[in-house]
């Protein structure tokens, strides 16, 4: 493919490259950002590329739910490499992401190993203070407090990272600390994770009682301050909730249809008419075997898009997103380390499939939006529709739910 595809404005820094290694801080060898698996494209003809890159050009690229740190080569040091609380940020690969906007998730609830399905509250602060720093050394990110931010960051060629929590379980039952959050920067956390905490239940709890009364002062401190809302891991009953007692359209930032892969990863369809129907917007996932369909078990960018499809056929092309959900790295090898603080199995609910090493095209976030965009050219979505699934539903959220 002769048409070059857009990058960002990025100078060779990596993370925390003002500090010494072996002294300031203990040196893991990480996986590569670009390469680490045979690159894949999206199959297109040269005109179609040039619609590809112009269009990436033009609008904007929003990812609701993306992991942008970068993870150890031998995946079983995640656990000691954790530990030491310093998580490198893939600034490499972001700059030839195509994207504007990413919702970064601060991995509270993933690689968690000191606290079950969720980070303590001081885990956080320490997280916050040490990703924002090593952020404040560079120039091709700029973290996004306001809605100028983001605006701002697209005509300067730049990148607005969203900070996002996946759970709430680290402020306990304090419901000022959701001010704490707001005031560090932190413009979007779900309720819950897979297990249950003071504001709801998680999707792996048997038994589901819904929005807890703490949940509800919570979900309206989070409206008055401004701060989005995700349900993309709680359970049923506390997602419907939560969508009900919110006077804000919500995000479900990472999810598939249940319709298609009956696991309790996936949402049921009354989940997302109820979410479209208050203005909310339900991204897309594309982690390893997770958007996967009763007739396709080998996960694939064309398993993903399948779900986007039903889920834009059932309430509309205005409600649709992408929150592939990538990180750098071998990411099927986490998931096998991190299998019980993960809850896979229980999540799988006996579904069996094929294992992939990585899903083609959406290994990581350095590719998946650009063979997204291919898709969508490929399979003739109009620019208006286009424009809407891939930033301008997202943009509307947030213009909808933050404070200014």
């Amino acid at each position: 493919m002769s048409v070059p595809q857009k990058k960002k404005p990025y100078d060779g820094y990596t993370s925390f490259q003002y500090l010494e290694p072996g002294i300031d801080y203990k040196d893991y060898p990480l996986a590569k950002q670009i390469g680490r698996v045979a690159p894949w494209n999206y199959p297109m003809t040269e005109d179609e590329e040039r619609k590809v890159q112009a269009f990436m050009e033009d609008e904007y690229i929003v990812s609701v739910h993306e992991h942008t740190f970068v993870c150890p080569q031998d995946v079983d040091e995640i656990f000691a490499f954790r530990r030491q609380g310093r998580d490198w940020t893939g600034y490499e690969g972001l700059s030839v992401s195509g994207l504007d906007v990413v919702f970064e998730n601060f991995m509270d609830g993933t690689a968690m190993i000191t606290s079950s399905m969720g980070w303590k509250w001081t885990d956080v602060i320490h997280d916050l203070g040490i990703r924002f720093s090593d952020i404040a050394h560079q120039d091709m990110v700029i973290v996004a407090r306001t809605f100028d931010d983001i605006l701002r960051a697209k005509k300067e060629g730049k990148i607005a990272m969203v900070p996002t929590l996946e759970a709430a379980t680290q402020i306990e039952n304090e419901v000022d600390r959701v001010d704490v959050l707001y005031g560090l920067g932190v413009r979007c956390m779900g309720i819950a994770y897979s297990e249950a905490n003071a504001l709801g239940a998680g999707l792996r709890e048997l038994r589901d009682g819904g929005l807890t009364q703490f949940g509800r002062q919570v979900v309206r401190r989070m409206n008055q301050l401004g701060m989005s809302i995700d349900v993309s891991h709680c359970g049923d009953q506390t997602t419907r909730d939560v969508i009900e007692v919110s006077e804000k359209p919500i995000f479900i930032t990472h999810a598939g249809a249940r319709s298609l892969w009956n696991t309790n990863r996936m949402k049921p369809d009354d989940i997302f008419k109820m979410c479209a129907e208050k203005g909310g917007v339900i991204g897309i996932e594309a982690a390893p075997h997770t958007t996967l369909t009763k007739t396709n078990k080998v996960h694939t960018l064309e398993t993903v898009m399948e779900h986007f499809e039903y889920v834009a056929n059932l309430v509309g092309i205005e409600h649709v997103a992408f929150g592939p959900d990538t990180l750098f790295g071998d990411h099927v090898g986490l998931h096998h380390a991190l299998a019980a603080q993960l809850s896979i199995a229980a999540a799988h609910k006996g579904q069996t499939f094929d294992e992939v090493e990585y899903v083609d095209g959406a290994e990581n976030p350095g590719e998946v939006f650009p063979n997204i965009v291919r898709w969508l050219v490929k399979h003739n979505y109009s620019h208006d529709d286009m424009k809407k699934a891939l930033g301008a539903n997202a943009i509307r959220v947030i213009k909808d739910t933050w404070a200014k």
